[in-house]
């Protein structure tokens, strides 16, 4: 039997919302920002735990609050932009393909020899699966920036010269994007069980690493994750006007 337009629209739209999380991401990171700004470091500690691979027990407030700010630019693009990308591109099947992926990069892709083999090919396919939204998002990040009237101009600037030196081809654009937009540095020390791990920095250090730039971070996810949204349906509204005439 056939499905009711409607139910199809309606299912199609779940499915869909299953595979964006930045208003979850953007909760997590104000879970951060809460006690810091309550002058709860041990709680801001253990709330960043919950989402960083980084050891978190001994960070200086400055380091929660890069921690929160990487966590929240890096998944600009896996939580929002790369979702809508793919549904968009091929709606809601293509979207939970592309959440497949980029799950399973987050649970076996790391450089151990326990995951060297699967873990690499998952690691290299999350790469090519993200690699076109995170340059979408890197500009939706920058114009979002200047809406917001934070430092795009800075954004562009350390998106340019400084994201190509982030080992991931893709997480080093929107770190480097909200590092400009913020006029932080981020990058540096991160430890792993026990072991320090040295990032490269990205950004100048123009102004602190305060707890205020956690909030700012947010805003500059969201109104990115809205201006995603806005192209992504101009985009489609535009393609369906131009290709139908046509039969496409």
């Amino acid at each position: 039997a056939a499905v009711d337009p409607w139910v199809a629209a309606g299912l199609g739209a779940w499915l869909i919302g299953t595979t964006v999380a930045g208003r979850g991401l953007r909760e997590t990171a104000l879970d951060v920002f809460r006690p810091l700004a309550a002058g709860d470091l041990f709680a801001a500690q253990a709330a960043l735990g919950q989402v960083v691979g980084r050891d978190t027990a001994n960070l200086p407030e400055a380091d929660v609050v890069r921690g929160a700010v990487e966590t929240v630019a890096e998944n600009t693009v896996d939580a929002v932009v790369s979702p809508l990308f793919y549904a968009f591109l091929g709606g809601p099947a293509l979207a939970v393909a592309y959440r497949a992926v980029n799950t399973l990069d987050s649970m076996v892709g790391y450089r151990n020899d326990r995951y060297r083999d699967f873990g690499w090919a998952a690691a290299r396919l999350d790469d090519l699966a993200n690699f076109l939204p995170a340059r979408i998002a890197g500009l939706l990040m920058c114009a979002a920036g200047w809406l917001l009237g934070l430092d795009a101009r800075g954004a562009w600037r350390a998106w340019r010269r400084d994201a190509r030196r982030h080992p991931s081809p893709n997480a080093g654009i929107p770190e480097a994007v909200a590092a400009g937009a913020l006029r932080v540095r981020l990058g540096g020390i991160n430890t792993y069980g026990g072991a320090p791990s040295r990032r490269p920095h990205l950004g100048d250090a123009l102004e602190p690493l305060t707890p205020g730039k956690i909030p700012a971070a947010v805003r500059l996810n969201r109104l990115a994750s809205h201006l995603a949204a806005a192209a992504g349906f101009a985009v489609a509204w535009a393609a369906r006007t131009w290709l139908a005439p046509s039969g496409w």
